[in-house]
């Protein structure tokens, strides 16, 4: 079945109010003008005949307003998809009275593991299938235009936070499925998307898999570019990509005790050099679980000297606040 199709059977039987691409609506878009540059191309004196002519650089039909559509369209999209993420990870780590209250206020009907793996498995398709529609409309939009426009958009798409494969709460969604996996919860239920998903290291690399929908393999690099080790309490800046929590804390020039939030707006990311990316940090609370499982001993011995560096920030951080009181 072609995409085209698969998205649209989608849609018909997705949850109401959610946002999602306009595929039919972009691929008009795309129509109107290869029919206009075609007619242009035969109004021309010894024009090309053959429709290979390309689109101009400012194209009112594509650029007034097939890329306006679509940027719209995908900020709805994953601020929806961050929101849901965020709500049910928040369900599945709360306890005591927490957990009765947001049981209560979510949208989940049974207080139940199964209904945690469904509604993340519907969240993780939601997703994908709109990356791929994404995706494929940014593919087709070059192809007409003999251009790297659509590719382009992708990237800046990214740096507006916008990429939906870059979320961290998808890598947060993947990790709570194999938590709950190695719980050995009831998982039969909910088949198909989730059973290529994994946790490897290859070579001592650390890797979070997950092949889907038969057209997509998504792999997260869990080294911590700074310190180039597995990342311990993993947190994700806003460009998408994953520290050690203290590593990142020294990118930023802050301590510990001040945290991520106390970085300076201008900041960058080490690897990409994006600025303004630790405020609006994620923690990866999932995806620490995953590896505390998985790297025993690496973590109880990163465990240990993190400690020391903690107690001696903090006791630093104390002293200079301490002075600063007294006035010294």
């Amino acid at each position: 079945m072609k995409f085209c199709k698969r998205y649209e059977e989608y849609i018909r039987g997705r949850e109401n109010g959610l946002p999602v691409v306009g595929l039919k609506k972009l691929k008009k878009v795309l129509k109107r003008c290869r029919r206009e540059l075609q007619s242009h191309d035969h109004e021309e004196v010894g024009g090309r005949l053959d429709g290979s002519s390309t689109c101009p650089d400012h194209c009112p039909v594509c650029d007034g307003t097939f890329f306006p559509s679509l940027l719209k369209e995908m900020s709805a999209i994953t601020g929806c998809f961050n929101e849901r993420a965020q709500k049910l990870l928040e369900l599945h780590l709360a306890s005591g009275v927490r957990k009765y209250i947001l049981w209560f206020k979510s949208k989940i009907r049974s207080n139940n593991h199964s209904s945690l793996i469904q509604e993340g498995r519907d969240l993780v398709t939601y997703a994908i299938i709109n990356s791929i529609a994404i995706r494929k409309i940014l593919k087709k939009y070059d192809k007409i235009h003999y251009s790297k426009q659509g590719q382009a958009f992708k990237s800046q798409a990214q740096s507006m936070h916008i990429e939906l494969l870059k979320s961290p709460w998808l890598c947060e969604l993947l990790a709570f499925y194999i938590n709950l996996r190695e719980n050995k919860v009831e998982t039969r239920a909910i088949p198909g998307l989730f059973e290529e998903c994994s946790f490897g290291l290859d070579c001592g690399k650390p890797t979070l898999s997950c092949s889907l929908l038969d057209s997509l393999k998504l792999d997260i690099d869990l080294t911590c570019s700074i310190c180039l080790d597995t990342v311990f309490d993993p947190v994700s800046l806003t460009c998408g990509h994953i520290f050690c929590y203290m590593c990142s804390c020294s990118a930023a020039s802050v301590s510990i005790v001040d945290g991520l939030k106390a970085a300076d707006p201008h900041s960058k990311c080490p690897l990409c050099r994006q600025a303004g990316v630790f405020e609006g940090t994620v923690h990866l609370d999932e995806l620490n679980i995953l590896l505390s499982r998985n790297c025993k001993e690496y973590w109880a011995q990163r465990l240990k000297s993190e400690r020391v560096e903690r107690i001696q920030q903090a006791k630093e951080h104390w002293q200079s606040q301490c002075q600063a009181f007294m006035g010294i």
